[in-house]
């Protein structure tokens, strides 16, 4: 894996990172507020995120309050252009204040960066949460339509049995209203039977099996020619939890299945040259995984390439 001698700047809104031949792009959406970190990793107190000094500056401040992202990430492999996990949408009612009715300028930013929506090929859905499936569809005169009206959309089979199956309060069926059911009505949604050893959908993409925070959570490995990076979804919400993977999220479906699943992925990428791309890490996003005192830490890795940044355009 190639280790760039780059800085990340700070208005960078789309980069990218070299896995042998793929060149994988972060779409930006919008940073998350600070009230997010305490909400949804609320054992990521302060006290227990500066003793944790490699998270500042890039993960943390100097408070210890968490920075915490929504974006996607873009790639061309085996001759597809896919993208995985399409953030919150832009003009959707949702109970979230920092999510609801945004206006950003996300697709013209996945444009940017060679990835209009027309030619995306495969979207990728870790799991089925509002801030992964919200650019699913976009409002067409009135009607929530696909966004990526050619492509297949790609999602977990467990995962959407469960919430099939799950008793579910109104925004949630919202979201589904929005963002799912059009995809489904659409016919184009497959689901994916993904076995313990995953289960390649592409040359040099392989979906594994990542459940806790969802039952059919699954996170993206990507490889060439003998490198791999892998994109965490939300198994990883937050690198504070490489130092501490007893640290769940307070939406969890199976928090003890979440933690098991994160200290069996931190000692199987520890030491490696794995990329890790976080799906709501800050800038720098990426890096890789050591061991640190009785835990781990992300040794960041900057990207190859970064593009200036364009207004957030969010309201």
């Amino acid at each position: 894996m190639r280790t760039p001698p780059l800085k990340e700047s700070n208005d960078a809104a789309t980069v990218s990172w070299a896995v042998g031949d793929i060149t994988v792009h972060r779409i930006d959406e919008i940073p998350l507020p600070p009230a997010t970190g305490p909400w949804l990793l609320p054992d990521a107190t302060p006290d227990v995120v500066t003793r944790q000094n490699w998270l500042r500056p890039h993960f943390a401040d100097d408070r210890g309050v968490l920075r915490i992202d929504s974006h996607g990430f873009a790639f061309s492999v085996g001759g597809l252009r896919v993208l995985v996990d399409t953030g919150i949408g832009n003009g959707k009612t949702r109970a979230n204040p920092a999510w609801h009715d945004l206006r950003t300028d996300y697709l013209a930013r996945l444009s940017g960066a060679g990835f209009s929506p027309e030619s995306v090929d495969l979207v990728v859905l870790t799991h089925l949460h509002t801030d992964h499936v919200g650019w699913n569809t976009r409002e067409e005169q009135g009607a929530w339509v696909p966004t990526f009206p050619r492509a297949r959309y790609v999602a977990s089979r467990v995962e959407r049995e469960f919430w099939a199956g799950y008793d579910m309060d109104e925004p949630r069926r919202q979201m589904f209203r929005d963002s799912v059911h059009p995809v489904e009505d659409a016919g184009l949604l497959d689901l994916v039977d993904v076995p313990a050893e995953g289960a390649e959908v592409a040359p040099g993409l392989r979906l594994l099996p990542t459940p806790g925070h969802t039952p059919g959570h699954i996170a993206v490995q990507l490889s060439s020619h003998g490198e791999t990076a892998l994109i965490t979804g939300d198994c990883v919400h937050h690198p504070v939890q490489f130092a501490h993977p007893a640290i769940g999220s307070c939406v969890d479906i199976d928090p003890e299945q979440a933690e098991a699943t994160r200290r069996s992925l931190f000692d199987a990428l520890a030491g490696t040259d794995t990329l890790v791309l976080g799906t709501h890490f800050p800038p720098p996003t990426a890096g890789r995984v050591v061991g640190h005192e009785d835990g781990h830490r992300l040794i960041p890795v900057p990207p190859v390439h970064g593009l200036p940044r364009a207004g957030q355009g969010v309201r």
